[in-house]
């Protein structure tokens, strides 16, 4: 059965009463979703673009406690981030990896001391010590490009990173695996409302390749988890905003051009805000910004000139040998984060904490970060159950455990690691379907070409764009969008995703769109040779 076939079967079986619908496939939505199927609840995730399209494919790529937030006084959230940091590094082994954070004092020795007094408290909240000093001299020699002239010595601390689109599919496939039913481009246009008002379903539109029609469904609760899009279907209640949208934006160059070993944390030189250089998936991404975001929301969120021009200036202000200029930047990339408002002037100053609403029978999630999404989900159903009238049955860990290696397949334990982190139990299907020659590495990225095949076969790919910026990330990794490998895609996928010779390039053509307004080295620059 192909995926179009698949999808048709889906919908057609859509039309029953669920225990629970949750409303976007983001790491919150996608988190509950594991956790209901796996607490036995009858539960259909749907959302209206792909699988991890908003925010939580364009995030820093961090499980961290957030050590800036200690500056404004969240100590709740971080404690509760590294509490969560620590877990998932267990729960989610290889595809949430340590990663080192060198953060840079300059003579001033009150700022010594405050660093130094919140890498102690950071590890006191891990329950461990696992930071230290780093002289000037230490520090130029792990790193040599970071030497700005007001360097007097480093600590280092350590967080970690992950591949954030993979692990919001693999909770995804995981809970199908047990019996969940998620459906990407399956916009949910209406909530339904019993005589008493109160919600009690949702009209959800097809909006995939098939086009296969629109439903009115039954629900004992319905669970909003869209993140910036939080407030639109509030707005059915007649409810006033709570989220407000605040766009981080991100670069992407190559890791020849600044190899560092651990992150670096970044003082911009303007403001101050703490920022990041960190090397991910073979590149190293610089960002983040944090600004409010006026644009309408049904505009995918683009990296600004402004926000490029900012985030070079502090690149360049602490690695002032390595040179980067525009012309270097592979790609960029934006996410909004669902921020609960509060009364904060300054966007970086707002509180990183997580609201729950039940509203006449919808409860709303949002707010928070992907670090937390375990104990979001736990409170978004916990508002749900009264409505659903069944306990949850309680669970060991939220992810299956990844299998042990193999070295049959060719593939020496770092890569059958890196694999099985990002594909859990299902990487024996994908091996047992890759050609030797598939198990290679995509130039000299971490990603393997036999990615591309199995995601097309099993993957929910309804376009180019997923496969090519959330299934793997070789639209973000490659210059130009990938296009230079396109006919190596095309090898690999096409027969698997029964398009026509016009259904491909159709795809193409929408997915250079899609690069060059969001993704590309300058979105900005595009969009306005377009107008």
């Amino acid at each position: 059965m192909n995926q179009l076939q698949s999808r048709q079967q889906i919908w057609s079986d859509l039309n029953q009463e669920w225990d629970l619908i949750i409303i976007g496939g983001g790491i919150t939505g996608a988190g509950i979703f594991k956790r209901a199927v796996c607490g036995g609840l009858k539960t259909l995730l749907l959302e209206a673009a792909d699988f991890s399209s908003g925010t939580s494919s364009k995030s820093s790529k961090l499980v961290h406690g957030g050590f800036r937030y200690l500056r404004s006084k969240q100590y709740d959230v971080t404690f509760e981030s590294v509490r969560q940091r620590e877990a998932l590094l267990k729960q989610a082994e290889r595809l949430v990896s340590p990663l080192g954070f060198v953060l840079p004092y300059g003579a001033d020795p009150k700022q010594k001391r405050m660093l130094w007094a919140g890498v102690v408290i950071y590890d006191l909240m891990a329950l461990k010590r696992k930071h230290c000093h780093l002289t000037r001299s230490q520090l130029q020699k792990m790193i040599p490009q970071l030497k700005p002239e007001w360097m007097k010595g480093a600590f280092l601390y350590h967080d970690a990173r992950l591949d954030d689109s993979r692990m919001v599919l693999r909770l995804i496939q995981e809970a199908q695996a047990r019996g969940g039913v998620a459906l990407n481009y399956a916009k949910v246009v209406r909530l339904l409302r019993a005589a008493d008002a109160r919600v009690c379903g949702v009209a959800v539109e097809d909006r995939s390749r098939a086009c296969l029609g629109s439903l009115e469904l039954k629900a004992r609760a319905v669970i909003n988890a869209t993140g910036p899009w939080t407030d639109e279907l509030r707005a059915q209640l007649g409810r006033q905003g709570r989220v407000r949208p605040l766009r981080g934006s991100h670069l992407v160059f190559r890791f020849e051009d600044l190899p560092i070993p651990h992150a670096v944390t970044l003082t911009h030189p303007k403001d101050g805000r703490a920022m990041f250089a960190i090397p991910w998936e073979g590149r190293t991404i610089f960002g983040t910004t944090d600004l409010d975001h006026p644009f309408p929301l049904i505009r995918e969120p683009f990296c600004t000139n402004e926000e490029i021009a900012y985030i070079l200036e502090a690149v360049n202000t602490i690695f002032p040998d390595a040179g980067l200029t525009e012309s270097a930047v592979i790609s960029s990339f934006a996410g909004l984060r669902p921020i609960v408002r509060g009364d904060a002037n300054n966007p970086s100053a707002e509180s990183r904490a997580h609201l729950v609403l039940e509203e006449e029978g919808l409860v709303t999630i949002t707010g928070g970060k992907l670090t937390i999404f375990e104990p979001m989900a736990e409170d978004a159903l916990r508002a749900a159950l009264p409505m659903i009238g069944k306990a949850l049955k309680p669970i060991d860990h939220w992810f299956d455990p990844i299998p042990a290696y193999q070295p049959g397949y060719g593939l020496n334990a770092e890569g059958f690691g890196y694999l099985a982190g990002r594909y859990g139990s299902a990487l024996p299907d994908l091996l047992a379907m890759a050609q030797p020659k598939e198990l290679t590495r995509v130039e000299n990225l971490d990603t393997f070409w036999a990615e591309l095949k199995f995601n097309a076969r099993f993957g929910m790919v309804e376009h180019l764009d997923d496969l090519m910026l959330r299934r793997t990330r070789l639209g973000m990794l490659l210059p130009n969008g990938g296009m230079d490998v396109m006919e190596k895609v095309r090898e690999l996928t096409q027969s698997e995703l029964h398009w026509t010779e016009k259904e491909w390039q159709q795809e193409i053509a929408r997915y250079q769109q899609i690069y060059r307004e969001a993704y590309s080295p300058n979105p900005e620059s595009y969009l306005n040779e377009v107008k």
